[in-house]
């Protein structure tokens, strides 16, 4: 069968938004089955692409930072109708899961946040994505962490991160020392460099502002959190949680507790994981703050596809290219890691009964770990929302 025989039917641009539209709306159960959905309707059904160059842009999407089934939804939209199609592509798969994900946290801020009922099932409930980061990190791990050296990078990189080290050296310097590890001097200045940046440099969190001080958050500071968390979403969208956490909780705008509770919220929703973002932006800075968050995070999925189309292929074959970003990705699963004991340490705070707690982290551990499905996350925080309310006194 030729390629010319794979082709994407010549849609009006409002049908090609609302076909993005409805497979937004049905984008339940994370990465996986979203790109599995995508696959049947466009490429099985309607032979937009052949399955051989579908793998080949899935393989290039695993590889550059951002959420694969969006950045697919925006190149395939590219290929029907051009950068313009590719961008209503890319709106129409976002749009369910953002507004969903809007009324979420007002319906949250306003109503529930606060609530002496609601404390402990929505502590249950960030137990549980404790322990589904915690599989994250492994399962992110167990595919990036390839080599010695990796393993190395990503334990610097947590530990620099627990240190306070500014959250750029440990990605910078994890890239260069792979890219240059065959070459064992340069690798050596790279990695002293960077300690002594992080010795030298402030911490990377501001310092917390409290709301007298600062008042709302900074809309800037807000799409800057956004876009760095699109920029570093190597492995998965639990990449993300590391830089956005820094970027509201770090400086005091909104609570740890909060944090996860928009995690564990996005994991239930028809959308990318990394609309958590929108739950920490409205918490942080209302409307206008969900709406520049969103923005900063969504943004290098679009660009990577509408500005580097013709070349992302070719750009991405590089194995130099490869190197450097293996190395970076590795940095990052130390990170997430770091803030995952980080969130640990804060959520006991609010624990009553330490031992109940750790049966909860270590059921939903063991059910992360064993059962697969894509509607496992949302059912375990369901299940540890309501084990919080069954154990209040």
């Amino acid at each position: 069968m030729t390629t010319e025989e794979f082709s994407p039917p010549r849609l009006s641009l409002p049908r090609l938004f609302l076909r993005f539209l409805r497979f937004g709306m049905l984008a339940f159960g994370g990465p996986v089955a979203q790109i599995a959905m995508v696959k049947q309707a466009l490429v099985e059904e309607e032979r937009w692409i052949s399955p051989a160059r579908f793998n080949r842009l899935l393989a290039v999407m695993q590889v550059l930072p951002g959420p694969e089934a969006h950045e697919l939804c925006v190149h395939l939209g590219m290929i029907a109708r051009g950068r313009i199609g590719g961008l209503l592509a890319g709106l129409g798969f976002m749009l369910p899961g953002f507004l969903l994900m809007l009324g979420v946290a007002w319906l949250y801020r306003d109503w529930i946040a606060g609530s002496p009922a609601m404390g402990p099932v929505f502590l249950g409930a960030q137990i549980v994505v404790l322990a589904i980061i915690a599989r994250a990190v492994q399962r992110i791990g167990a595919h990036i962490l390839e080599d010695a050296l990796l393993w190395v990078i990503a334990g610097a990189a947590l530990a620099a991160t627990l240190a306070g080290a500014v959250f750029w050296i440990p990605l910078v310097a994890g890239g260069l020392v792979y890219a240059v590890a065959r070459h064992r001097a340069a690798a050596v200045t790279v990695a002293v460099v960077a300690v002594v940046l992080a010795v030298l440099l402030p911490v990377s969190d501001p310092a917390p502002m409290t709301a007298a001080a600062m008042g709302e958050a900074s809309i800037l500071a807000l799409f800057v959190a956004g876009l760095k968390g699109g920029l570093l979403t190597f492995g998965g969208a639990y990449t993300a949680i590391p830089y956005v956490r820094a970027d509201t909780a770090g400086r005091g705008w909104i609570s740890d507790a909060s944090f996860l509770d928009g995690v564990a919220l996005a994991g239930m929703l028809p959308a990318p994981l990394v609309i958590f973002a929108t739950f920490a932006g409205y918490m942080a800075g209302g409307l206008p703050g969900a709406l520049a968050i969103t923005a900063g995070m969504f943004l290098p999925a679009f660009a990577f596809s509408m500005i580097f189309f013709e070349r992302l292929e070719a750009v991405v074959e590089n194995p130099a290219l490869h190197r450097l970003l293996a190395g970076v990705a590795a940095a990052v699963v130390g990170v997430i890691a770091a803030t995952l004991l980080q969130l640990g340490w804060s959520t006991t705070g609010r624990v009553t009964d330490p031992v109940v707690a750790a049966m909860l982290f270590l059921a939903a551990l063991v059910v992360a770990w064993r059962v697969k499905g894509s509607l496992v996350a949302p059912a375990l925080v369901l299940a540890g929302g309501l084990a919080g309310w069954a154990m209040t006194p």
